[in-house]
């Protein structure tokens, strides 16, 4: 059975996920690799989030740094499994984003697929999301059409919700096409903050968030941003929600207890997802969470007292690992571009039709 490899680096810049997948009827987790950001790269890729000197030359550093990691960590997977290059079919890679504004026509992943193939002897398939953009759609999110492949099921409404840096749903309904969207932030507000005030990269547990409160006047501030009013297709990042952002909001109010802001923080990240998820499909029982957030404990159960009429479990209660599902979607990616399979979903990113995903770049 053709076996594929997915690389994935998403907004919350922690590290690389690396997944190898066995693609046939279904699709099978064999193994996986994470390698940590090196904290320089790291700042460099955040730094080149926002505008800033030299960047096209600064860009171009940092994702040959970013390929060499990807690189180095495939090696290491490889090898631990005892396979070569010539046994996997692709690599699919989602690079990463440094630049997402469909609004203004254009999203930028960074990976120079060309240095990947290069150094790994494997083809690569990347750009999955700017085909979805030049046919009308958001580009994001590009996961439902594979939780709908590996979660669907006939006779139940159920929704994935994963939280990454932000959050987003995937909509699993009987005789309808998956939708979904964008919720707003995940975790990368709360990262920013703790990160700021206490030098940690994310809060564990949710455990400083639990030990605030939450400001009922801040939390209406916040949720005064129009991008919470308005209903999918829709999908955001850094270009809106980040700390520049944050600190106008707090400005106008008097100085809270900085555990009292990450508290209302993680509301803010609850409060949209379930707000959302009862929006746009009520009768949903079930709701799976992946991605980072499936970890904060604290989140977990705030998601759980605002949805009292719907299971709120992690996707290893299915036997996906929470920590994988990503990396698993960009290697089923590759499978379908090779395949010629058209792998957005219009009702999800409001493109004017299916396409097929991907650039190819041979090895």
């Amino acid at each position: 059975m053709p076996l594929y490899l997915g690389v994935m680096s998403g907004t919350s810049l922690d590290g690389l996920d690396i997944a190898l997948i066995e693609q046939s009827e279904k699709t099978t987790l064999l193994a996986t690799h994470y390698l940590p950001m090196p904290e320089e790269l790291r700042a460099e890729l955040l730094a080149l989030c926002a505008p800033g000197p030299d960047e096209l030359a600064r860009a171009a550093m940092a994702e040959q740094h970013w390929v060499r990691l990807a690189a180095q960590g495939i090696q290491t997977l490889l090898h631990q499994q005892a396979l070569n290059s010539a046994s996997i079919r692709a690599i699919g890679s989602h690079g990463q984003t440094i630049r997402h504004e469909p609004a203004r026509g254009f999203t930028i992943q960074i990976g120079n697929s060309a240095l990947l193939a290069e150094l790994t002897g494997i083809s690569v398939v990347s750009d999955f999301r700017r085909r979805d953009i030049a046919a009308g759609g958001q580009g994001a999110p590009l996961v439902p059409a594979f939780h709908e492949a590996i979660f669907g099921e006939r006779h139940s409404y159920r929704a994935i919700l994963n939280v990454g840096g932000f959050s987003n749903l995937s909509l699993l309904a009987p005789d309808r096409p998956v939708r979904g969207f964008d919720c707003g932030p995940g975790n990368v507000l709360m990262d920013a903050w703790i990160q700021r005030q206490r030098g940690d990269s994310y809060d564990r547990d949710g455990a400083w968030a639990a030990s605030g409160k939450v400001q009922p006047e801040l939390l209406e501030a916040l949720f005064n941003e129009p991008f919470f009013k308005t209903k999918g297709p829709k999908s955001t990042g850094r270009e809106l929600f980040n700390l520049d952002w944050l600190d106008q909001h707090l400005d106008k109010h008097p100085p809270y207890a900085e555990a009292d802001v990450q508290a209302t923080l993680l509301e803010l990240t609850a409060i949209s997802i379930a707000k959302a998820l009862r929006s746009a499909q009520s009768e949903t029982k079930e709701l799976l969470v992946c991605g980072g957030g499936a970890h904060n404990r604290t989140l977990m159960t705030r998601l759980a007292a605002l949805l009292p009429d719907c299971a709120v479990n992690s996707t290893q209660s299915h036997g996906v690992p929470a920590d994988w599902v990503e990396a698993m979607a960009f290697a089923w990616l590759a499978h379908c571009c090779l395949e010629g399979i058209p792998a957005n979903r219009p009702s999800v990113t409001g493109a004017s039709g299916l396409r097929v995903l991907g650039a190819i770049y041979p090895a």
